[in-house]
C-alpha cells in the first residue's frame, strides 16, 4: 500500500472525469430549479421563497452541517490520533443537540432571512444588525477556509499535483465554482445542491462502513486492535495503544481539551448559516420535521466516521497518511482506495468534492445576505432599498467572498480541516450564541448588552487565535516558520466564550435599554415560543 500510495493515487483522468460530472450535473440542477423563478425578490434569493418540505429541508441541514471537517477532516483526526479525534464527531453532534434545543426554532419563529434579524428585534436596529453582520462575516470565513484547505489538499492528491502553484490553482478554481452556484442558483439552487451532496456522502460512507465491517466480520474490536498494531509499527506514530484512550494527544493539556469542547458543543448554535437553513420552510411544523431527519442522518454519519478512521489508521497507516498531499486530510480517499482501487476512490472523492462545494455555497450565500439585507439594507439604506438592488449587491457581495476565501484557503491548505473548523465553532460561539441565548431568555438584555457581547467575544477570539499556535509557533501552524505566539492554547473557547457572556450581562446592566422597546420584547417572547406570527414574517 505504501509504495502504491507514493507512485499515484488512483487514475487521474477517471477522477477528473468524476468531479466534473459532478459540477456539470449539479449546475443543470441548479439551472432548472431556479429558472422561472423570480430572482430580483430578496426571499427568492435568501430562503428560496421558503417553499421547501420538512424532508427535503432535513437532508439539505445535513448537507449543509456535515462539511468537509465531519468527512475528510474527522476520517483523517480519528486515523491520526483515534479516540482524540472522534471527539470531534461527538462534539458537532452535541452540539447539533444543543443548537435545536436551545435556539432553532425559536430563531426561525422571530427572524425573516438571517441571524441579525432576531439580535435587533426588540433593539435599536443599526448598531446591533452592523454587530451581527461582521460576526456572521467573520464566522463564513473561518468555516471558508477549512472547506477551501479540504478542497486543495484532495484535487491534489487525486491529480498527482505536488507544487505549490498548481495546489493553489485548485483553489481558486474551487471558489470560482461556488460563486457560480451562489450567483445562478441563490438559496434555492444551494439547498438542492446541499440535498444531492447529503445522499451522495451518507451513501458513499454508508458503503465504505460496510465494506469495512465485513473484512473485519463484524468485529469492532478486531478493527480497533489492527489500529493499534498499525501505530505500534509506525515511525511517525507515537501513540501506539493511546490511541484508544481518551486525552492521548492531549496528554496533561487539560486547559486545551475543555477548550476545543467548549467550541465544539457551544458553537453550532451560533453558526449563521446552518441557522439560516431554517428560513427555507413555510411552517414551525414543517421546521421540527427537518429537524427531526436531520438528527438521524447526523447522528448515523458521524457513528461512521469513527470505523472509516480506525479503518484508515489499520489500512493505509500514519506513516503514507504523513505523505500524502493533503496529509490526515486525504485519508478517507486513501482508505477507498485501498478497499475498491482507482473507481471506489474516484467516487469517494467526488462526493468529498460535493460536500466542499455545496457547504462553500452555503456559506458564501449567508455571508452575502448578511452584507446586503443587515449592512446594505438595513444600516446604509435605512431599510429603504429596492429588493432588487439588495439583491445585486449580495451578488457582487459573493464574488468579493470568493476571492477572500481563495486567498485564505491557499494559506491554510496544510492544517486539519476538523480543527479549522473548530475555530469557527469557537468564534460562532464566542461573539453569537452569547447575544442569541440572552436576546431569546433575557428580557432585560440590551442593545448595549448585544453590542458589547458580540464585539467582544469575536475580537477576543480573534486576536487569541491570531497569537495561538494555530498561527504560528509550532510546525502544523499556518506560519510554522514564525513565531508571535502568547496564548498557550490552540483554541481560545475557553476564555473567549466567557468573555462574550460577561460582556453581554455587563453592558445589559450599565446601560440598559428601559421601557422604550418593552412592546418588541413581549412580542419576541411570544413569536419565539409559539411561532404566532411567523408565518407573515416570511411571507414574501
Amino acid at each position: 500500500m505504501m509504495q502504491l500510495l507514493e507512485s499515484q493515487v488512483g487514475n487521474p483522468v477517471i477522477n477528473i472525469s468524476i468531479f466534473v460530472a459532478f459540477v456539470v450535473v449539479t449546475l443543470f440542477v441548479v439551472v432548472r430549479v431556479t429558472s422561472g423563478s423570480q430572482k430580483k425578490k430578496s426571499g427568492d434569493f435568501y430562503t428560496g421563497g421558503a417553499q421547501f418540505s420538512g424532508t427535503q429541508n432535513g437532508f439539505a441541514i445535513a448537507g449543509d452541517y456535515l462539511s468537509a471537517a465531519s468527512f475528510l477532516g474527522i476520517v483523517g483526526a480519528v486515523a491520526m490520533t483515534g479516540y482524540d479525534g472522534f471527539l470531534y464527531s461527538i462534539g458537532f453532534f452535541v452540539a447539533w443537540l444543543v443548537a435545536l434545543l436551545l435556539v432553532a426554532e425559536p430563531l426561525r419563529n422571530t427572524g425573516k432571512y438571517t441571524m441579525a434579524d432576531v439580535l435587533s428585534f426588540r433593539m435599536r436596529q443599526k448598531p446591533v444588525r452592523m454587530a451581527a453582520a461582521l460576526s456572521t462575516l467573520a464566522v463564513s470565513f473561518f468555516y471558508l477556509l477549512a472547506q477551501m484547505a479540504g478542497a486543495g489538499g484532495l484535487v491534489s492528491l487525486l491529480l498527482g499535483i505536488d507544487g505549490d502553484m498548481q495546489q493553489n490553482f485548485v483553489v481558486a478554481i474551487v471558489g470560482v465554482i461556488m460563486v457560480a452556484y451562489v450567483l445562478i442558483g441563490g438559496m434555492k439552487g444551494t439547498t438542492w445542491v446541499q440535498m444531492i451532496k447529503a445522499v451522495l456522502l451518507i451513501a458513499g460512507v454508508l458503503v465504505m462502513t460496510i465494506w469495512i465491517l465485513v473484512i473485519t466480520g463484524f468485529n469492532i474490536s478486531g478493527l480497533l486492535g489492527n489500529a493499534v498494531d498499525t501505530h505500534l509499527a509506525s515511525e511517525s506514530s507515537k501513540l501506539g495503544e493511546k490511541i484508544l484512550d481518551p486525552m492521548g494527544k492531549y496528554g496533561n493539556n487539560i486547559p486545551g481539551f475543555i477548550s476545543l469542547s467548549l467550541a465544539l458543543v457551544l458553537g453550532a448554535s451560533g453558526l449563521p448559516h446552518v441557522l439560516m437553513r431554517f428560513y427555507t420552510v413555510p411552517t414551525a411544523k414543517e421546521a421540527r420535521k427537518s429537524v427531526t431527519w436531520a438528527i438521524i442522518l447526523i447522528g448515523a454519519f458521524y457513528l461512521m466516521t469513527m470505523v472509516l478512521g480506525y479503518a484508515a489508521a489499520w489500512l493505509v497507516g500514519p506513516d503514507a497518511i504523513a505523505q500524502l498531499p493533503g496529509k490526515a486530510n486525504a485519508a478517507a480517499p486513501a482508505l477507498a482506495f485501498h478497499l475498491g482501487g482507482e473507481i471506489l476512490m474516484a467516487l469517494i472523492a467526488g462526493v468529498a468534492f460535493a460536500t466542499i462545494l455545496a457547504v462553500v455555497a452555503g456559506l458564501t450565500i449567508t455571508a452575502s445576505a448578511s452584507f446586503a439585507h443587515d449592512i446594505y439594507n438595513s444600516v446604509i439604506k435605512d431599510g429603504k432599498a429596492d429588493p432588487a438592488q439588495e439583491v445585486r449587491v449580495a451578488r457582487i457581495t459573493s464574488i468579493v467572498i470568493g476571492v477572500l476565501a481563495i486567498v485564505g484557503g491557499i494559506g491554510a491548505k496544510q492544517m486539519n480541516i476538523a480543527f479549522l473548523v473548530a475555530l469557527a465553532f469557537a468564534i460562532a460561539a464566542s461573539a453569537n450564541l452569547p447575544s442569541i441565548l440572552y436576546s431569546l431568555y433575557w428580557k432585560k438584555f440590551s442593545t448595549a448588552g448585544s453590542t458589547w457581547s458580540i464585539y467582544g467575544g469575536l475580537l477576543s477570539a480573534l486576536i487569541l487565535i491570531i497569537f495561538s499556535p494555530a498561527v504560528s509557533g509550532a510546525p502544523s501552524a499556518m506560519f510554522p516558520d514564525l513565531d508571535f505566539a502568547w496564548f498557550p492554547l490552540d483554541n481560545p473557547a475557553l476564555v473567549s466564550v466567557p468573555i462574550g457572556f460577561f460582556l453581554g450581562w455587563l453592558g445589559s446592566v450599565v446601560k440598559p435599554d428601559g421601557d422604550q422597546f418593552a412592546d418588541k420584547a413581549a412580542e419576541m417572547e411570544v413569536r419565539s415560543m409559539t411561532g404566532a406570527g411567523a408565518e407573515g414574517a416570511l411571507d414574501h
